[in-house]
């Protein structure tokens, strides 16, 4: 005799059954009752009906969304794309892409501003990258603007109102004497986006190769981006050769690995004259990206490596979990 023919019921309260391990089969046989024999029957053939849709359900997929761009050779968004475009991978196993769609959905834009003593050249061209960034950006999604001179400062708080937001990029000015503290700036702005619900969440620093003094390491600041659930989307002008002390080797790792975890990217420069044309490119790319819902098996344990890519060679995808439990409702 089975384990399974030995579960029978002993209770009924609203909907919910309860199983003994006393043989129900055994009470069948031995009873001398036809009501009761016939009472066991119904409350068996109860029983399965209604557990029977709760197996199915603990059998099928669950349903998770990611937020994707794909870009082509030159950058630039590609349109049109459908489910079979899209490979999946949970820890190097392939998911099934269910449904693929135009995301609609807002965004939280955090901006860091490179503002220090060695940033002469650069704010200028970041004056102009964010001016047509925040005129395309700003509709729909709310956008915060922090600089980074000898501690991180919030020049403007998230918002849509793109006075509040021009008037912070007439805040940025390189701070003489002042040192930048990119690493200290994406540890504080990551807990504040915990804290907001938004599904989207991009966190994009605009840096120069100057010295880095913040005070959080790697190790402290990538588990907070990722709670955050934000990608990076770094522009980053100059060499960046040296990594001679530990804050630039933090950061190195955060432009070289971070981004790329979170689903972002970097875009280094050599010149600050191409800050603009890099931050409408990736206004362009953000404001054209995929939800992308595909299936998974349910499992107590979660995957560590999510990973997006392209059937089609020429063409690169970079995807971030929609925020919180990743889930459709």
């Amino acid at each position: 005799m089975t384990s399974a023919q030995r579960l029978c019921l002993i209770s009924s309260v609203g909907g919910s059954y309860t199983a003994s391990t006393d043989c129900l089969a055994t009470e069948i046989v031995h009873t001398r009752s036809h009501t009761r024999r016939a009472l066991a029957v119904a409350l068996g053939i109860a029983f399965a009906s209604a557990t029977a849709p709760l197996l199915v359900s603990a059998q099928g997929p669950r349903e998770r969304t990611m937020f994707v761009s794909a870009v082509d050779q030159k950058g630039e968004p590609v349109e049109g794309l459908g489910p079979n475009d899209f490979v999946i991978r949970e820890d190097g196993a392939a998911r099934e892409v269910l449904r693929v769609s135009r995301a609609n959905e807002p965004i939280d834009i955090a901006i860091l501003v490179d503002d220090s003593a060695a940033s002469d050249a650069l704010i200028p061209r970041v004056r102009e990258g964010l001016r047509a960034f925040i005129a395309r950006m700003s509709r729909g999604n709310q956008i915060s603007i922090v600089g980074l001179a000898d501690r991180p400062t919030i020049l403007a708080n998230y918002t849509a109102n793109t006075k509040l937001l021009q008037d912070a990029i007439g805040l940025l000015w390189p701070r003489t004497r002042a040192g930048s503290t990119f690493m200290d700036a994406l540890y504080e702005v990551s807990l504040g986006l915990e804290k907001r619900e938004t599904p989207r969440a991009v966190i994009i620093p605009v840096i120069t190769d100057g010295g880095d003094f913040a005070y959080r390491q790697y190790e402290q600041v990538m588990p907070e981006v990722r709670k955050a659930g934000a990608a990076i989307h770094a522009v980053t002008v100059g060499d960046f050769n040296s990594i001679d002390h530990e804050e630039l080797r933090n950061r190195a790792r955060v432009l070289a690995q971070g981004t790329k975890d979170t689903g972002g990217q970097r875009v280094n420069l050599l010149t600050p004259m191409a800050v603009q044309p890099s931050l409408e490119r990736l206004a362009r790319e953000l404001s054209s990206q995929y939800k992308v819902v595909y299936g998974r098996p349910d499992s107590l344990i979660p995957p560590e490596k999510i990973e997006v890519s392209a059937r089609r060679p020429e063409l690169t995808m970079r995807g971030t979990l929609e925020r919180g439990t990743g889930t459709t409702k």
